[in-house]
């Protein structure tokens, strides 16, 4: 009971929750400091980033190779703080402690809006950042929880009343990427939903007020589209970008694997307790389940994402688990409300959906079946083999050059970890005399053949479920 009342007290004042989100932030940062770039970051923080460095900062149209169409803001970012500290992995990694430490309050103000009680909201809180998902985009560099931030900051801003506030988190929300504009829609049209059938307000829903927020708002996202246009002709591809094949209308049957690959991205990594326990729910108290504040957060849930939904189903562009974290998040949320209102084995339900959130990190499928390896903690072993294979090649004196590799380690070491060390693996052939492979990297299954057939193991390291292997040709 006095832990409890202690609990409340310290989560009562704005500085105590200031100074504990502090803490687990730092935390964070000194955990993740020394995890390389992964994924697609090597793209929009090291290349990017590093171009901007080394050239002009304020120069924002990119090489055509460097340029998917998004704003380089996080470059950009990167790219200031280097010129202070120095091209160097931990000050990557600071650059990120401020956002999430402003992501973890916003959070924690969500929660308290919906749940009153302190202690409640807190847990809430808790079972929200255990998401395999969104816990691995903490220790990343990447602009995920930048957009999260600022996306909660207006989301909160909208509840709360704090007009002004609003204008300045969409403001920044619209530079950030092309995703983070689609965000800054879902922003618009919860707002005006949330206006009629939940406020139920009187006055004209698309007032002067509201209007002037948004159009102030989307003035980073218009300056930087023209001026990218005006320059280069296109927005987010063309002919010869090497992204091309990745934006094009589907098919109806490309269409219908999209959906359901977007139903798997929901219910991965052990999301799937959440929806259960919704729909059961739903269906066993019916009208009684679908409160004012139910009814608020399934339609911000699915507001907040809907034109990124409507772009990742209608595109060739491969999405990821981490597209839809804002919605995970809220639907985590809804799940702790609707349990601790109407269900008597609170603690068992709490302990049964923490378990299952916190061993998602442990879904590991067969390396034939393509996985969001940026989206799982699982990965977080690859970075430590990465380099005792790279120790391996440099010892046994095998050039890093003559090595063969794939996405997201076809690049040059530099971008990983910022060592000054340029040397880089090139593209995989078949005919490659040896091969740098690891299960965190998604295969065609052309390529697993042609390992399985015509190479040998030279040396493997493991570390739990993670390997690194290099092949060596065989010989003819």
């Amino acid at each position: 009971m006095k832990k409890i009342l202690f609990l409340e007290r310290f989560f009562d004042t704005k500085k105590n929750q200031y100074l504990f989100f502090t803490i687990i932030s730092f935390a964070i940062f000194l955990f993740s400091m020394d995890v390389g770039i992964f994924w697609d970051n090597v793209l929009f923080t090291s290349k990017i980033g590093t171009h901007l460095y080394e050239n002009n900062l304020f120069n924002w149209m990119l090489p055509d190779n460097l340029d998917a169409g998004h704003p380089p803001t996080l470059g950009f970012l990167l790219a200031i703080l280097w010129k202070v500290f120095g091209q160097k992995l931990w000050v990557s990694h600071l650059l990120m402690l401020p956002f999430t430490i402003g992501f973890l309050y916003q959070l924690f103000q969500l929660t308290s809006y919906f749940i009153k009680n302190k202690i409640h909201s807190f847990f809430a809180f808790l079972l929200i950042i255990i998401d395999p998902t969104l816990s691995t985009q903490f220790v990343l560099v990447n602009p995920e929880i930048i957009q999260l931030f600022l996306f909660l900051l207006a989301i909160n801003s909208i509840l709360y009343e704090r007009y002004f506030l609003k204008i300045v988190a969409l403001f920044f929300l619209s530079i950030i990427s092309l995703r983070s504009m689609l965000l800054f829609g879902g922003v618009f049209l919860f707002e005006i939903i949330n206006l009629k059938y939940i406020v139920k307000t009187e006055k004209a829903i698309l007032s002067k007020k509201l209007i002037f927020s948004y159009v102030i708002g989307i003035i980073p996202a218009i300056a930087y589209l023209s001026i990218h246009y005006i320059e280069k002709g296109w927005l987010v591809s063309h002919a010869n970008s090497p992204w091309s094949g990745h934006r094009n209308f589907v098919s109806l049957n490309e269409f219908l694997k999209n959906c359901a690959v977007l139903v798997h991205k929901y219910i991965d990594y052990g999301r799937f307790i959440i929806y259960f326990v919704i729909i059961y729910i739903f269906i066993k108290f019916k009208k009684s389940a679908f409160s004012k504040v139910t009814k608020q957060l399934l339609i911000l849930s699915f507001s907040s994402v809907f034109f990124i939904i409507i772009a990742s189903l209608l595109s060739s562009n491969p999405f990821g688990h981490r597209y839809f974290l804002i919605s995970y998040i809220l639907l985590n949320l809804l799940s702790f409300l609707l349990f601790v209102k109407f269900l008597k084995k609170k603690r068992f339900v709490y302990s049964l959906i923490f378990i299952t959130l916190i061993t998602g990190n442990l879904w590991i499928y067969p390396k034939e079946i393509a996985q969001g390896w940026d989206a799982t903690l699982a990965h977080l072993p690859y970075y430590s083999l990465r380099l005792k294979a790279i120790d391996y090649l440099n010892n046994n004196k095998i050039e890093i050059e003559d090595v063969a590799s794939f996405f997201p380690n076809k690049t040059a070491l530099h971008h990983v970890d910022f060592k000054n060390d340029h040397r880089s693996f090139q593209n995989f052939n078949k005919k490659n005399d040896y091969v740098f492979y690891s299960n965190v990297y998604n295969l065609s299954d052309e390529d697993y053949d042609s390992l399985n057939t015509d190479y040998n193991i030279l040396k493997e390291f493991k570390n739990n479920n993670i390997q690194v292997i290099l092949y060596i040709l065989k010989e003819k």
